[in-house]
């Protein structure tokens, strides 16, 4: 596996929640025999960050400055010339279906992006590798695609193993039939980094995104008033797509 790809995977676990908080709050409990104030202060502030990740009224801030995207048009649709489905995961113990498969992610963006090929008849690219080993994400999507919607994918980009590599490894598939201008189905919370690694690839970009967790009040269906498991996960998802937009920032594709 790629040195890299470990090292963003174990940086995003340790700076994200669950565990940061946690990891916050007990060094500052460890440093109080020592480092009072100091301690304290981390401890209550490992207390105060794993408040603000299930509330929604702290949450929803930030997926809505992701969510900054409106739902793509016909109109819009008809200036592109083929789809681009992005692999969200796959689950790897699906006895039922004899093996793995999508997982709810990568469904939800499957969906999406099956309608859109109904109804504009655009040839669709899957991209989507294998991080962790077996079979790549974008064979699972494939068979998916095929089996459940009767959509027979152009082209599969199976390599990639992060949105950067969806786009690089994507572009030289396009590029052979002459393709320039893409829509792009991903998460709506996912889609400020994707769309911006596909243009740095060197495509003109429709924004086509899905499964949206704020809606344009601030709250959707994940993110009711009181705390809730919704918003943890929307939290969660959050920090993940902010730590890697900074992370694409310091590479100067962002």
């Amino acid at each position: 596996m790629d040195t890299i790809f470990v090292v963003k995977k174990f940086v995003s676990v340790v700076c994200m929640p669950p565990l940061f908080p946690v990891l916050l709050t007990v060094i500052g409990l460890l440093l109080l025999p020592w480092r009072r104030r100091a301690g304290l202060a981390l401890a209550w502030g490992g207390v105060c960050v794993g408040l603000a990740l299930m509330l929604p009224a702290s949450v929803a801030p930030m997926v809505g400055a992701l969510e900054a995207f409106p739902v793509a048009t016909a109109q819009q649709l008809g200036q592109v010339q083929a789809i681009v489905i992005l692999a969200g995961g796959r689950r790897e113990y699906a006895p039922e279906f004899g093996g793995d498969t999508i997982n709810r992610l990568t469904l939800e963006r499957l969906r999406y992006g099956a309608k859109l090929a109904r109804e504009t008849k655009l040839p669709v690219l899957l991209a989507g590798g294998a991080p962790t080993g077996g079979t790549p994400e974008a064979e699972l999507m494939r068979r998916a695609l095929l089996d459940d919607y009767g959509i027979v994918a152009k082209w599969v980009e199976a390599r990639s193993l992060d949105t950067a590599d969806n786009a690089d490894f994507a572009a030289p598939l396009l590029r052979a039939d002459g393709v320039q201008r893409i829509a792009l189905v991903t998460h709506a919370a996912h889609m400020r980094r994707a769309q911006a690694e596909f243009r740095h690839a060197g495509f003109q970009v429709l924004a086509a995104p899905t499964a949206f967790l704020a809606g344009a009040g601030g709250n959707a269906e994940v993110l009711v008033e009181a705390p809730s498991i919704g918003a943890v996960y929307a939290g969660w998802y959050s920090m993940h797509e902010w730590i890697g937009i900074l992370w694409q920032k310091l590479r100067g594709r962002g």
